[in-house]
């Protein structure tokens, strides 16, 4: 399935590209537009004003995504807390992690086009998934 999103990507387009590969289109393929008008007719947007699959409610686009595809895995809305953060900087989540992540992120987004972003942004919340997940299942964050 084919996937558009707004060209120069940051955190929530970044992140949510990542759960739209882990958890609802694993052979998904990215288009990114500079136009909303441009999403091509065969492509399900996100993370663009006046689509089903961006912010709603005072709900990033990732929180959108869960929530339309009743996601309910733990460990994917404890990430959604750190993208909501990251994005929103409203203080609605207690997540320190959020400024860190979106430098992160901004920073390579600098010296990458959007592709090659997602390629170097995927092993980042994979790592996140599995720190989360362990930190769940030992009851504490692991050492």
């Amino acid at each position: 399935m084919r996937w558009a999103t707004r060209a120069h990507m940051h955190i929530d387009r970044v992140a949510c590209a990542w759960l739209i590969r882990r958890a609802v289109d694993p052979d998904a393929e990215f288009v990114f537009v500079t136009d909303p008008a441009d999403v091509p007719a065969d492509a399900t947007a996100f993370d663009m004003r006046g689509f089903e699959l961006s912010h709603h409610g005072g709900d990033c686009s990732f929180e959108t995504i869960l929530r339309r595809h009743e996601i309910t895995d733990p460990v994917l809305w404890r990430i959604a807390e750190i993208v909501h953060e990251a994005d929103l900087d409203d203080e609605r989540f207690d997540a320190p992690e959020a400024p860190g992540v979106d430098v992160v992120v901004r920073a390579l987004g600098m010296v990458c086009d959007d592709p090659t972003l997602l390629g170097h942004t995927d092993p980042l919340f994979d790592g996140l998934y599995e720190y989360y997940r362990r930190a769940t299942l030992l009851g504490h964050e692991p050492a």
